[in-house]
């Protein structure tokens, strides 16, 4: 009996199985390992991202003039305008769940030394035992945080959790402009370290589950079904470097009702779940953006849903070129956010009576280029960001800011750069009146082949807009 013992932890199906389940433990901690990090840092660079574009949004609300009108001592939170701004600030405090706190600095004539402007959530008693204080005046060493120092420039996020008197914290920061465009302030946001922990937990918990199942699993069929190892095994390992370089869209397929197609399934379910959660924060981020466009449209009465129609439009005339639904509902939303550079643009120049200077001109150009550094910390789709660059170059690649031609620049923004041209013209502007119909279709007519793609000027004129 033995000896029959002996020779069965010697045959070939043992050894297989027990060579299948060590592997399978491999890859499954190296593919955890992958997706775990993965995971954290898709969900700590959208939470940056989240961070800096609510900074952005509330200093857009802050008045720098106002600001810089505060006495910067004690007394200073006394005052109509220390009063105006924290009310500001603490609407938004208290309108979002990833607020801790929200404040205003600027810079004292010490280097990296920053003094509080407004900060409308007063310390706490343990805070202030420790001599913690965000008066008007009180001072803050900001040389601990690079990307703080960077705010007056453009908006930014800590890069790694950080910790001083306040606790640790992640920020986003973004810098407050006065009337003639000069950063005269800095408005930070900063959230709970406790919201990443969360997610660090939920996620291991989630992965030790998964792990202890297909630990079991790889042992109850590893015996039985041995011969059949390699092939799903090798589709397995391909889905978790699929998965690992961010493909969540990829599926494993495995043939056959057995407990291997079982897993295959239950991996691509995992995938599926990442992929809608991504799918949900890009979606929030959208939100968030066209948001912001509406804010910037809503500056100038002459652009006030501007946006929307050139994406009612850009739509019209992808569908009679005949463009894929799928590539249609791409246009359309990138067509709500295709200006959106234009928040980096002073108001003065985009709200102009007159004829711009070539250095207004040079500036108004950028936004194609301020649009796609907005969009591509969050956004993985390399087409939408391109969209957004080019939809101001030209078909006689006299354009900007790349100076393509032809068939070098995507069709969806050409047709993006038709419906925008076609509704600025039928748009009454600070500058001119606007044009009729017949007008401005003859005048995209008459550009056919210099500033348009034919093909989609032929689709213009056939779409009913």
């Amino acid at each position: 009996m033995s000896r029959l013992n002996l020779a069965f932890f010697k045959s070939f199906r043992m050894k297989v199985t027990v060579l299948f389940v060590l592997s399978l433990l491999a890859i499954g901690a190296i593919s955890n390992v992958l997706i775990y990090r993965y995971t954290l840092d898709t969900q700590f660079e959208d939470l940056r991202a989240q961070l800096m574009m609510i900074a952005q949004t509330a200093s857009l609300t802050v008045d720098g003039d106002m600001l810089i009108k505060i006495p910067l001592v004690p007394e200073g939170v006394n005052t109509a305008e220390y009063k105006i701004i924290a009310a500001k600030l603490k609407k938004i405090k208290d309108s979002g769940q990833l607020i801790r706190y929200i404040y205003t600095m600027t810079k004292t004539e010490k280097e990296g030394i920053w003094q509080f402007m407004v900060d409308p959530v007063p310390p706490t008693k343990e805070e202030s035992r420790f001599g913690i204080s965000s008066l008007p005046g009180d001072k803050y060493d900001a040389t601990r945080f690079p990307e703080m120092l960077q705010a007056f420039k453009s908006p930014s996020a800590d890069k790694h959790l950080a910790g001083d008197e306040w606790g640790t914290v992640l920020s986003g920061y973004a810098p407050v402009f006065d009337k003639t465009g000069k950063a005269v302030a800095v408005l930070g946001i900063d959230t709970d370290a406790q919201t990443l922990y969360s997610m660090q937990r939920e996620i291991t918990r989630r992965l030790v589950f998964i792990s202890l199942l297909a630990l079991l699993f790889a042992l109850v069929i590893g015996f039985f079904f041995s011969r059949q190892i390699s092939d799903p095994v090798k589709k397995l390992v391909a889905g978790t470097h699929h998965v690992a370089d961010g493909d969540l869209k990829y599926e494993v397929r495995v043939k056959g009702a057995n407990e291997f197609n079982e897993l295959a399934q239950s991996f691509n379910m995992m995938a599926q779940s990442l992929q809608k959660s991504r799918d949900r924060l890009q979606d929030y981020f959208y939100r968030v953006v066209q948001s912001l466009a509406r804010i910037m449209e809503a500056r100038d009465k002459y652009t006030r849903g501007h946006s929307e129609r050139v994406a009612e439009f850009s739509g019209k005339i992808a569908e009679a070129i005949g463009t894929p639904p799928e590539k249609i509902a791409l246009l359309k939303n990138i067509a709500l956010l295709h200006d959106i550079g234009k928040l980096g643009v002073q108001e003065d120049i985009l709200n102009k009576h007159g004829k711009l200077t070539d250095e207004e001109w040079e500036t108004i150009k950028k936004h194609p280029l301020i649009g796609e550094d907005i969009v591509k910390p969050v956004s993985l789709d390399k087409e939408m960001i391109d969209i957004i660059r080019g939809h101001h170059e030209r078909y006689d690649g006299k354009g900007y800011p790349d100076s393509l031609s032809g068939n070098d620049i995507s069709v969806l923004s050409q047709i993006l750069s038709v419906a925008d041209a076609y509704d600025a013209m039928t748009s009454t502007r600070a500058y001119r009146d606007a044009f009729t119909k017949e007008q401005a279709v003859a005048e995209i007519k008459k550009n056919s082949g210099i500033q348009f793609n034919p093909d989609v000027v032929a689709a213009f004129r056939k779409a009913k807009l």
